[in-house]
């Protein structure tokens, strides 16, 4: 179930000419299994380390020397062909410019135990030497290690550890530029606006390439990354080969920070820089064109990317590799996060009646792997609601009518009672009540409306609610139901209420009480449709919605986010806030302990399994200021399939993407966010408060608790424990708690007696100082 633009290229193989390799141990008595072999271009040919007499204990390694400094994001990893002796398990890869000093890895994770061939990202860097090391044997089968080739990928054309530079003052200037047959002037690249272009001059008699743009920023500043950004109505002019330079002056242009050719196509371009450059002038100079169709140079917009602040852009770190592409996640206690996928760790459709899960200890960085069959539950594309006694409750999807369990402490799945509506794409909550209430969720199952039902914890049946359709919180998708009633945004209240918020513009109160009833709550202010967006419990009664798009895909996404509050009354008032910076839809956003929002990746037109489009620029929106704010850019595409959570230690975990079989757009993979709230400008941890103590496994809503701290602490707040897919995460919610000093180092703590403030379940409760620095969190159980 592959669609046909899925195969997209992805960054360029480097070429390995002249590269040598060179293993800790190899294989010579036995077998030719010298390091070698893996830049030979024959997978019969492999490299293993040593097994003949005494095998050398793991960790092996093998180090790439190109010989030559360029940009590398990705190692490609060909296991051997003839058997699975000596596949690389978890791993860890590291970057050298001098084959001596070693940064901490780039890359670590967990390989799946098979003879597909793994790409194995990271952040795009200049470098010399890349080393793969393996730390275990993928089947356990013994001390060994094995490759039959390696190869590096190029600079992915998409930026990382960056943020966009501002472009207020800038001017620009061309080689030359057309202003008879069209306005192309240089001065259209910094106007904002895709729909002019720059381009060569093409009127009369064509300006042969070479073309050349320079940007003048006035003022001298820390460049990393030139972001180019093709024209979207034609594709003459599209830049195909190119080199970026860098002056101070304006004259004196020193040898290429970057070079490369780019591909035939409409996606936004960056050229990774192999060193940050001190300039005031950047010049992008394009030699060819990229589908040859005459001697002409076009762009709609050019950007420039410059290092990021950590206290005011966070950071990111290394990219951890998982055997699946974690489609669906949850957090949990004892630092960890569940991820699960289909019944392939890199495809879906089967309805096999299994699952590909895999667990990531947060605290060493370790990812298992586990299949799931015995549930009989295929549970890709689910609904999800976090229970009140900390389990995990997953419906639907692929087995459109099954219904599993998680449990944390004792990490064990188990089957519940199957719906009485098939479906897949279905939005889920708890209640205050502490049942669970499913909505939606067309696209499998066959037809019919898809009204809502309500799970008991303590009968594990389910109850229909028919006065709850799913036609009123329908959008107005082309595609029909199919498309229209997935993915909804709900959020509950009090006396088992819910607030369904969207996707589609008109918002509704559910009751699930006896056969349940659902009313009208107005329209989202002047917000369309808006599938594939988000909603977000930053407040008590206040949600924020970002994003979206009028329809599943193929449609342009939207910059708009509104504020939607509602009080005891039933009254609901939304408005619109501050605009993002970059339209998007499939992204994912997490509120964080001090109230701001975060949102991830996205698309500007959403297409599923694509990658282009994306939006590498994660934004941080301010309740106090309604505005927006640009933080580290992401060095992987993050889209349809993709997931963010935040994490007891106050960071955010981003990752996934794609499940769409042999394609260039899996994702098997994640990172950790650490928000500005937690660094100092350079790079350093800032000193946060600790919450030591008076903190149950278990509370009653309503209880005051005595907890005691060091450091300075102003205030605390609950963060619902939550699980993400498909861009919605409706577990959220942040509870600010009131709270009163307690004597030195201690403070009376008051949870809420509203279950439908605070519903049932796990939370992390966080002391911040009046800084709003977080601590890292502590678990508890509210009942």
């Amino acid at each position: 179930m592959v669609p046909a633009n899925a195969l997209e290229p992805s960054a360029p193989v480097l070429d390995r000419s002249g590269w040598t390799a060179a293993a800790s141990d190899e294989e010579t008595t036995g077998e030719n299994g010298r390091a070698a072999n893996v830049l030979d271009g024959s997978a019969a040919t492999i490299w293993h380390s040593k097994w003949s007499g005494t095998p050398v204990p793991l960790p092996h390694s093998i180090t790439l020397d190109m010989h030559r400094t360029a940009v590398v994001s990705a190692v490609v990893y060909q296991p051997r062909s003839d058997g699975g002796n000596g596949r690389v398990g978890e791993y860890a890869v590291s970057l050298s410019t001098d084959g001596r000093n070693w940064d901490s890895p780039v890359a670590t994770g967990t390989l799946a135990d098979d003879g597909s061939t793994k790409t194995l990202g990271f952040a795009p860097q200049g470098t010399r030497f890349v080393r793969l090391t393996a730390l275990t044997e993928a089947g356990g089968r013994g001390p060994w290690t094995s490759a039959a080739e390696v190869n590096l990928l190029g600079d992915p054309g998409t930026p990382a550890a960056t943020v966009d530079l501002p472009r207020t003052g800038w001017t620009a200037a061309a080689s030359d530029e057309e202003t008879t047959g069209e306005n192309g002037r240089a001065a259209n690249v910094l106007d904002g606006e895709a729909s002019t272009i720059w381009h060569s001059k093409w009127s009369g008699t064509p300006s042969p390439l070479p073309h050349s743009i320079t940007l003048d920023m006035h003022r001298t500043a820390e460049v990393s990354a030139l972001v180019y950004q093709p024209r979207q109505d034609y594709g003459n002019g599209r830049a195909g080969a190119y080199t970026v330079t860098t002056s101070t002056d304006g004259s004196s242009f020193g040898a290429p920070v970057a070079s490369g050719t780019w591909r035939d196509d409409d996606t936004v371009k960056t050229a990774t820089f192999t060193r940050t450059a001190s300039a005031r002038f950047v010049r992008l100079t394009v030699t060819s064109e990229a589908g040859a169709r005459g001697p002409w140079t076009s762009a709609a917009e050019i950007r420039l990317s410059g290092p990021a602040n950590p206290a005011a852009h966070g950071s990111w770190g290394r990219i951890t590799g998982f055997p699946l592409v974690p489609v669906a996640t949850a957090a949990l206690p004892g630092d960890k996060l569940l991820a699960w996928s289909a019944y392939a760790v890199d495809r879906f459709g089967g309805s096999n009646g299994y699952t590909q899960t895999a667990i990531l200890d947060l605290k060493t960085g370790r990812v298992t792997q586990r299949r799931i069959d015995n549930t009989g539950h295929d549970m890709f594309c689910p609904g999800i609601a976090m229970l009140g006694d900390g389990r995990v409750l997953v419906t639907g999807g692929s087995n459109a009518e099954k219904a599993s369990i998680y449990d944390p402490a004792t990490d064990e799945w188990s089957a519940t009672t199957d719906m009485n509506i098939a479906r897949g794409y279905q939005a889920m909550t708890l209640l205050s009540t502490g049942e669970a209430f499913v909505l939606g969720g067309s696209w499998s199952g066959g037809g019919g409306d898809r009204a809502g039902e309500v799970w008991s914890p303590d009968t594990r049946t389910w109850r229909r609610l028919p006065g709850v359709p799913a036609t009123a919180a329908l959008t107005a998708d082309p595609a029909g139901p199919y498309r229209a009633d997935n993915h909804m945004w709900l959020h509950a209240t009090s006396g088992g209420r819910v607030l369904q918020l969207g996707p589609s513009r008109q918002m509704n109160w559910i009751s699930t009480a006896g056969s349940g009833s659902l009313a009208p709550a107005g329209s989202r202010a002047d917000s369309p449709d808006a599938m594939n967006g988000n909603a977000v419990a930053y407040d008590v009664g206040k949600l924020l919605t970002l994003g979206g798009a009028t329809a599943y895909e193929n449609v342009p996404a939207t910059r708009r986010a509104y504020t939607v509050g509602f009080d005891g009354s039933g009254r609901v008032e939304a408005a619109r806030t501050g605009d993002m910076g970059h339209a998007r839809a499939f992204g994912n956003s997490v509120v964080l302990p001090d109230g701001k929002v975060a949102v991830f990746g996205g698309q500007a037109r959403p297409v599923p399994f694509s990658d282009a489009t994306s939006v590498l620029t994660p934004e941080l929106w301010d309740p106090a200021t309604g505005t927006f704010t640009p933080l580290a850019s992401m060095a992987v595409p993050r889209n349809y399939h993709s997931v963010a959570n935040l994490l007891p230690d106050g960071r955010v975990f981003s990752g996934g993407g794609g499940l769409c079989g042999e394609c260039a757009t899996n994702h098997a993979d994640g990172a950790v966010f650490t928000p500005p709230y937690l660094l100092n400008a350079d790079g350093t941890p800032k000193a946060r408060p600790v919450i030591t103590g008076g903190v149950p496994a278990r509370v009653p809503a309503g209880a005051s608790l005595t907890v005691a701290t060091e450091g300075s602490v102003a205030s605390f707040v609950l963060m619902r424990a939550a699980a993400a897919t498909h861009s919605t995460d409706n577990d959220q919610r942040r509870v600010p708690l009131v709270s009163a000093p307690a004597g030195a180092g201690s403070h009376t703590v008051s949870v809420p007696a509203d279950k439908g403030v605070v519903l049932p379940g796990t939370y992390l409760l966080f002391a911040l100082d009046a800084q709003g620095v977080p601590s890292t969190a502590k678990f508890v159980t509210v009942h």
